[in-house]
């Protein structure tokens, strides 16, 4: 019996202050905006300086002070508004950070949170030495090969075979520890068809490099046919393919010396 697929949501690319999207559009909104208050307080600190000084340079005639205005040990300075300037800028500063990091915070809770269950694909991966498989709510399993529709939410469960892996795609900013006899989640959209490469970034052995697998994003019709023909059972068919390259993977273990 084949799931009844659920129709493709796209996220809305933005929601009120918090950006709201796949991770890719999330992260990169993160990156604009530390980049852009970056920038900002570079170009007021150095502009304040470069503007002081030219102000008070040698001949200029501002800063002058004679030597029976200059201070004695102990004696505190006049004429600087009580302090108010320093408050000013440390009022200011101290609203900049906060909203930052409320606002940084508010956006990586919801990239914790995921998408609703109601309308992800929820796809099991299982990290072995050296290669990635792949289960479908249907018990359809691929080695090596993950297909998902674009527009649509995917939940990943990952978790290991026998040592510790990382399951990541640079593309779409999703990346999780696999862990022997535990289970992590994670998620990603992909907004657009294409073929994306999923890596390992946990060193797990002699034939690591060679760890990843293919991410086949497709347009949700053709994925929607693709799932509709596959069962639990005819999985079978890539068996003897999937076996012919777990036995590959396999021989780049290292030999044990007894």
């Amino acid at each position: 019996m084949v799931t009844e697929l659920v129709p493709a949501a796209a996220f809305p690319l933005q929601s009120g202050l918090v950006p709201r999207g796949t991770r890719t559009f999330v992260f990169e909104s993160i990156f604009e905006v530390f980049l852009l208050l970056g920038t900002l307080v570079g170009v007021v600190v150095v502009g304040y300086m470069l503007y002081n000084a030219y102000k008070y340079r040698s001949g200029s005639g501002n800063g002058h002070i004679d030597d029976e205005d200059r201070l004695v040990l102990g004696e505190l300075p006049s004429g600087s508004g009580g302090g108010r300037k320093l408050f000013t800028s440390f009022f200011m500063s101290m609203i900049i950070v906060v909203s930052l990091v409320s606002w940084t915070y508010l956006t990586l809770l919801y990239v914790e949170e995921g998408p609703s269950d109601a309308e992800s694909l929820d796809v099991e991966v299982e990290g072995y030495q050296f290669g990635w498989r792949f289960t479908y709510p249907n018990g359809h399993t691929t080695d090596g090969v993950l297909r998902v529709p674009a527009d649509r939410p995917v939940q990943l469960t990952i978790t290991t075979a026998d040592v510790f892996h990382n399951f990541g795609i640079t593309e779409l900013r999703v990346k999780s520890d696999a862990i022997p006899g535990q289970e992590t989640e994670t998620w990603f959209t992909a907004d657009e068809p294409g073929t994306y490469t999923a890596q390992c970034y946990e060193l797990c052995g002699a034939g690591h490099s060679y760890m990843s697998a293919e991410v086949v994003v497709m347009p949700p019709d053709e994925y929607e046919a693709w799932y509709a023909n596959t069962t639990a059972d005819n999985a079978t068919a890539s068996e003897s393919s999937t076996d012919e390259s777990v036995a590959a993977k396999s021989s780049l273990r290292p030999a044990v010396v007894p």
